[in-house]
């Protein structure tokens, strides 16, 4: 299977993750880059779109065509947020880029990164909870060919890349101890990119991958 990809969210740590391991796995034929800044990475398989608004893709919608995998990598956090405000940016925004692409690639696999600690019940004490769950429940409503929806706990950078949170580097230095303490609730970045593609490539019996899946997939040859 030749997988062409979409990717929102590559000037983060996670999409510039995922971006890194698409472009270098060989069942990975093309990729398309959509975000509001330029990537800044130059590569064969490599097209980008750079768009400001992501509530209306009219002007680019017949460049969305032909693709059957979404990796969407895009987040932003709660915190300063109240909840209209944060949903608006999470669930509004996630919705309007799924409702466009199902409705344009119906055979398509769409990979969301939400979080350890989503509320599927959509109904618990934790805003950015509610807001993760409802998204999910409803990604998983639309008429896409799969949806998984992954949640990943702290998660280890890959060496060489800018975007790497300071945070989150410093953090990784302690992964082997992480792994072996907490097996639970860690995984890498390089697994959540490989395991993304295997999904698409073979798919899974359930919609929630978990730091463990997340692990497993991203072992199997």
């Amino acid at each position: 299977m030749s997988i062409r990809t979409i990717i929102f969210g590559a000037t983060g740590m996670v999409g510039e993750g995922v971006l890194h391991v698409a472009l270098n796995h060989q069942q990975v034929e093309s990729v398309l880059v959509i975000g509001r800044r330029p990537c800044g990475i130059s590569h064969h398989k490599l097209q980008e779109i750079v768009h400001s608004d992501f509530y209306n893709f009219s002007s680019i919608e017949t460049q969305l065509s032909g693709y059957n995998a979404c990796y969407f990598c895009l987040g932003v956090t709660s915190i300063g947020k109240n909840e209209q405000e944060y949903a608006r940016t999470t669930y509004d925004l996630t919705m309007h880029v799924a409702v466009t692409l199902s409705r344009l690639n119906p055979e398509m696999t769409f990979c969301y990164v939400s979080g350890s600690g989503t509320d599927s019940t959509e109904s618990g004490k934790t805003m950015w909870a509610r807001v993760k769950g409802k998204t999910e429940n409803d990604l998983m409503k639309l008429p896409f060919k799969a949806v998984f929806n992954f949640r990943p706990g702290f998660i280890k950078p890959m060496k060489g890349l800018k975007n790497a949170l300071p945070m989150s580097t410093t953090i990784g230095r302690l992964y082997p101890f992480l792994k072996n303490l907490f097996p639970n609730f860690v995984c890498t970045l390089e697994e959540i990119g490989r395991s993304m593609i295997r999904l698409t490539i073979e798919g899974y019996p359930t919609s929630i991958i978990d730091n463990n899946t997340i692990t497993a997939l991203a072992r199997q040859k």
